[in-house]
């Protein structure tokens, strides 16, 4: 099976690819990788994220890459893939916000974890 994770090139999608090659580590799986790319960014891996491609440890195949651009509702993408794909879990980042921000903003992992078809694993960033 597979571990997909959610990537955009923030703190919080360096965190998420950090967990998801622990996971798929831990499990002894493949590792998906969905990146969340704005509508005008260019074709092509984020600098970030080939710095951590790069850093695979031994034992870890090149994960599957996925490109979704953000005309997409983030929630959305990572629900259609995960739908699309079953993966063993879904691996997300979180970042800090106050509990207005929440409710006034609404938040993109809540739907992922509210509406997934697989297990989700949320982790925060530190930054």
């Amino acid at each position: 099976m597979t571990v997909l994770v959610a990537y955009n090139d923030s703190p919080q999608g360096e965190t998420a690819f950090r967990a998801a090659v622990a996971e798929a580590v831990h499990r002894s799986t493949a590792l998906a990788v969905l990146v969340l790319t704005p509508q005008d960014a260019d074709a092509g891996v984020p600098a970030t994220l080939a710095h951590l491609l790069d850093t695979l440890p031994a034992g870890v195949a090149r994960p599957e890459i996925t490109y979704r651009s953000e005309h997409l509702d983030p929630a959305e993408a990572i629900i259609e893939e995960a739908e699309r794909t079953a993966p063993d879990v879904v691996v997300v980042g979180a970042r800090k916000r106050s509990p207005v921000g929440k409710f006034l903003l609404g938040s993109t992992t809540q739907r992922v974890l509210l509406d997934s078809p697989v297990p989700v694993l949320v982790v925060k960033a530190s930054h």
